[in-house]
């Protein structure tokens, strides 16, 4: 009986919060039933909001290829040109959602999966308008796009600081599932600082329980206030369907990356120049770490490199970055990989059970590939660096659905061996790879051991 009681008074306590909320909202919407008891509603807040998430729409030819005409004896028995062997071309469309967040510049965010291999985006707002986006660039690592539309009279969603998000916050998704049109789902912050789910390359999601489908990717995930706090990004569905178990990018990175899209066409990631591992719990116990100390073990640091510059050295754990704690490996990278080339970084360490702060700038990576397929067709899709300390490739992103997001690679791996020979670089790599091979053989290492792979 106390427990009913206990519960009853709870659901009045968050009536009485969303109710003030809504009244603060709107006053003048009807907030009673007809018996005059007061009711929750999100409609002032999705008034404003709505307006500014969009749906979209590509378009990609597809080349194919008729048996027929393939075939010397059909086209002169049809008196058919040989230029006309060639292709049968379709248009293929699919559907996404983006978010307004600059209706002066009508700049457009969405994921980057959603325009993929796109020839043609558009773009249609709920007033019924559909305008054609120019895209100003991708950043496929952490699966974020920017467009730019021209229009009048645009709505946007202004960005909140997702650092803030807690466990438990109430949240709304807004999207287009399966092409039905803008749709409105509620939940709340189920988990922050999601990594290792080999999604992106750059991880770093709120998981939330308001309903993501397909179609919903590219689409607002805001805050009761009406604030953008992550783009709608993937969900888990082992049963095919939605489980309650959703992901978003939150918007402090996104906007990372808008904002190089915008400035430079392009999103131009530093690193630190160190390699890491997660703490296991045997590490844990061999650096007499606390219980619940979280962190990264430096494993190594590259000679010459911004790192050693900055005091860095093998064996320290990083437990924060510009004072914002880090808890894993992923997570650091995504720490990173918000920045730009150049940035200066407070790195907090824990050297033999003492905490310092050293500052480190972070440098360009000595050599890269974002796409590899001119390594190889079966890797397209991933991206790859030399390991800092001179040992293998580093696997640093894999782009969604893509050949390399089905290997059974993950973001962190070290290749050091392709073909049953030894790869000590990203140049060892390309030279190891022969482009014409139906199959490749890598020697691959993840935490602390080592495994071959064939990916065919």
């Amino acid at each position: 009986m106390l427990m009913g009681k206990t519960l009853t008074g709870l659901r009045l306590c968050v009536l009485a919060a969303c109710v003030g909320w809504a009244a603060s909202s709107a006053a003048a919407l009807p907030l009673a039933d007809s018996q005059g008891q007061p009711l929750p509603t999100l409609a002032p807040m999705l008034k404003e909001v709505n307006p500014a998430v969009v749906n979209i729409a590509t378009y990609a030819k597809q080349e194919s290829y008729s048996p027929l005409m393939q075939d010397p004896f059909f086209r002169h028995f049809f008196n058919i040109p040989d230029s006309r062997r060639l292709r049968e071309q379709r248009r293929q469309q699919s559907a996404g959602s983006g978010v307004i967040v600059d209706k002066d510049k009508g700049t457009v965010v969405t994921n980057y999966h959603v325009i993929k291999g796109a020839d043609e985006v558009h773009v249609s707002l709920t007033d019924g308008r559909t305008l054609k986006a120019e895209v100003q660039g991708g950043d496929p690592d952490a699966d974020i796009a920017v467009l730019k539309i021209e229009a009048d009279d645009l709505s946007e969603v202004k960005m909140a600081d997702s650092d803030r998000l807690e466990v438990g916050d109430f949240v709304v998704a807004i999207g287009n599932p399966f092409g039905l049109g803008q749709t409105v789902t509620t939940g709340v912050v189920s988990a922050l600082g999601r990594t290792g789910l080999g999604i992106e390359g750059y991880e770093d999601f709120i998981q939330t329980d308001a309903s993501i489908n397909p179609g919903n990717s590219g689409g607002a995930l805001v805050n009761l206030r009406g604030e953008l706090i992550g783009i709608n990004t993937a969900i888990l569905a082992p049963s095919g369907g939605n489980v309650g178990i959703g992901f978003a990018i939150p918007v402090n990175m996104a906007k990372a990356s808008i904002d190089q899209i915008i400035e430079h066409g392009e999103v131009k990631r530093g690193q630190l120049g160190v390699g890491i591992q997660d703490i296991t719990p045997d590490l844990r116990q061999a650096f007499k770490l606390r219980n619940g100390q979280r962190g990264v073990l430096i494993t190594s640091v590259a000679k010459g490199s911004e790192a050693e510059k900055g005091g860095l050295k093998t064996g320290d754990i990083i437990i924060a970055v510009d004072d914002k704690p880090t808890r894993s490996a992923g997570h650091l990278r995504s720490q990173i990989g918000q920045r730009k080339i150049g940035d200066k970084l407070r790195v907090t360490i824990l050297r033999e059970g003492v905490e310092a702060v050293v500052k480190v700038t972070l440098q360009e990576p000595p050599n890269s590939i974002a796409g590899a397929t001119r390594i190889h067709k079966l890797l397209e899709g991933a991206s790859f660096e030399d390991n800092p300390d001179g040992s293998g490739v580093v696997v640093t992103g894999l782009a969604p659905n893509s050949n390399a997001a089905y290997s059974g690679l993950r973001p962190g791996d070290v290749i050091i061996g392709a073909n049953n020979r030894r790869v000590n670089s990203v140049s060892d790599l390309q030279k190891v790879v022969d482009a014409g091979e139906t199959k490749l053989l890598l020697l691959v290492q993840r935490g602390g051991g080592a495994f071959y792979l064939v990916i065919r």
